[in-house]
């Protein structure tokens, strides 16, 4: 019996809490075992936004860490995980991410998964984007991470907001690089 995909998921304060829910329902869907981490506002957004509760929250994924656990398995390099999502990423966490400053569950697990080579998807949402952002941005790129504005594409002819966001979260499991076949892939113009 082969070892399952092992993923961590931050969520964080930034809007766009709906893709961390459709990322988690997903990985669920392909049997990945999910390691939750939610920041304070990030468990705030996800009520305010989605109307789900932490407790609620916790029942997502297999396993659920508090953000202050720094002695959390996801914390050292040693534990190993196929990646990281954080969805939605706020601007704070990207720069803590960004200048490897792990103050948090969060941020040091996302730093362990960069120092470990694996991938880290850091979907941001905000605008506009002042230049500490974007310099931000390019800092967690350089470093190995993938950073995946919250931007849902339209080509599919989405009949949904759902519809939508489930699309966006299978470019998510892309990142990542789990297989999937949750979304309906560009074939070309005229083959649609």
């Amino acid at each position: 019996m082969r070892e399952p995909v092992k993923i961590v998921v931050g969520i964080t304060g930034g809007s766009g809490a709906v893709y961390a829910l459709a990322l988690l329902r997903q990985l669920r869907i392909l049997e990945c075992e999910t390691h939750l981490v939610v920041s304070r506002m990030g468990a705030y957004v996800m009520d305010h936004e989605c109307g789900v509760s932490l407790e609620e929250l916790r029942t997502f994924a297999d396993r659920f860490y508090e953000d202050d656990d720094l002695a959390a398995p996801i914390s050292g390099g040693s534990f190993r995980t196929f990646g990281m999502a954080v969805v939605p990423c706020s601007m704070k966490t990207l720069a803590s991410i960004a200048g490897g400053f792990s103050e948090s569950l969060l941020t040091r697990a996302a730093d362990v998964t960069l120092k470990e080579r694996r991938r880290l998807v850091l979907v941001t949402r905000e605008s506009p984007l002042s230049v500490i952002h974007l310099e931000n941005m390019l800092a967690a790129t350089r470093a190995g991470a993938v950073v995946m504005p919250a931007s849902p594409g339209f080509y599919h002819r989405p009949e949904s907001v759902a519809e939508m966001v489930v699309s966006f979260s299978g470019r998510i499991l892309d990142a990542l690089g789990v297989e999937h076949n949750l979304t309906r892939r560009w074939e070309g113009a005229g083959t649609q």
